[in-house]
């Protein structure tokens, strides 16, 4: 949750915000001792608002807005979130930073960093209460620049239900408008496929195929063993997910997913499609890769087939990412 920052004043910033969430009070000791520091501002934020002091919001906002990475500026947008709390902040004010930070989520849900999801996530939440209203719904159309038109329904019964459709056109404008009283948050995402790039990253992914080539099985069985690693300065990433895709009339082997599900590091295995999703809890900085091990099994003979591809990303930060291939060893 503190997007790769280490220092202990950032823990013992988030721990103190809980505690006061839990209505402790500030002359309690516990909380008295955690101080403000300088090397965490957007968790001492949340705290100096939740102790009761928003006479020194300007003054900490304002060191927030100074040029800085991407991710401070969302900290710093995230925060004023909390404000509509306050008597002199109005909801006008509020939506307009809320539909800036709806526009820094990521395709997955995320933000850049686990730090800055858990502050933008509990923005939103915030600012979805004082918005909240039990009636109302909306229509949302999206139109694709063929005229194809998809609808969105708004209502009491569904407002909590995620919903998403495939536009077909990957050109052109796409228009969408809303009527209707209720609120909807839309955002669009954009899938593609790239050739394996070779730039440097802090992650690295290698598999490396093996199979009894000599075996007369009609369903060839091959062992993948990953080997995943960070290379970075941090003591440890992000969940990180690999994404593994198949070859062509492979599928993976139902007991072997089950092993790998209790390996190490390992929160999840999903499969969609003709791709298994690892997600991994963390990749330590130790400078030695971890092993993992999948079989997949071919279920349709198909002739010459085509490397498949392994991807390895940050799941908070998908630009983050390495790229390997594997193919299938037998001629």
């Amino acid at each position: 949750m503190k997007g790769g920052v280490t220092d202990e004043v950032t823990l013992t910033a988030y721990i103190t915000a809980s505690m006061l969430e839990l209505n402790m009070s500030v002359s309690d000791p516990v909380v008295g001792h955690g101080d403000p520091g300088p090397a965490s501002a957007a968790p001492g934020h949340d705290r100096i608002t939740r102790g009761g002091s928003p006479a020194l919001d300007s003054d900490l906002l304002r060191d927030l807005s100074l040029p800085g990475s991407g991710d401070q500026l969302l900290r710093s947008a995230g925060f004023p979130q909390c404000l509509p709390l306050c008597p002199t902040t109005d909801l006008g004010y509020a939506s307009r930073i809320v539909r800036w930070l709806v526009r820094q989520q990521n395709a997955y849900g995320g933000f850049s960093s686990t730090q800055d999801t858990v502050v933008a996530l509990q923005a939103l939440a915030l600012y979805s209460t004082r918005v909240f209203s039990r009636e109302g719904t909306s229509t949302v159309t999206v139109q694709s620049p063929s005229g194809g038109q998809h609808l969105f329904e708004v209502n009491q019964n569904n407002k909590l239900l995620y919903q998403e459709r495939a536009m077909q056109d990957t050109e052109g404008k796409y228009s969408v408008e809303v009527k209707g009283s209720a609120c909807a948050s839309v955002q669009v995402a954009l899938h593609y496929n790239i050739p394996t790039p070779t730039d440097s990253t802090t992650l690295s992914i290698k598999v490396k195929p093996e199979v009894d080539c000599n075996s007369n099985s009609l369903r060839p069985r091959v062992t993948l063993k990953l080997q995943s690693q960070y290379h970075g300065k941090e003591l440890t990433t992000n969940m990180i997910i690999v994404d593994l895709k198949m070859l062509s009339g492979f599928a993976p082997d139902p007991e072997s997913l089950g092993r790998l599900r209790g390996s190490l590091l390992v929160d999840r295995v999903d499969t969609k499609d003709d791709h298994v999703l690892m997600y991994l809890r963390e990749l330590p900085s130790l400078f030695q890769p971890f092993n993992h091990t999948l079989d997949i099994i071919q279920e349709l003979p198909v002739q010459n087939l085509k490397p498949a591809v392994v991807k390895i990303y940050d799941y908070y930060q998908p630009s983050d990412q390495a790229e390997t291939e594997y193919v299938f060893p037998c001629k």
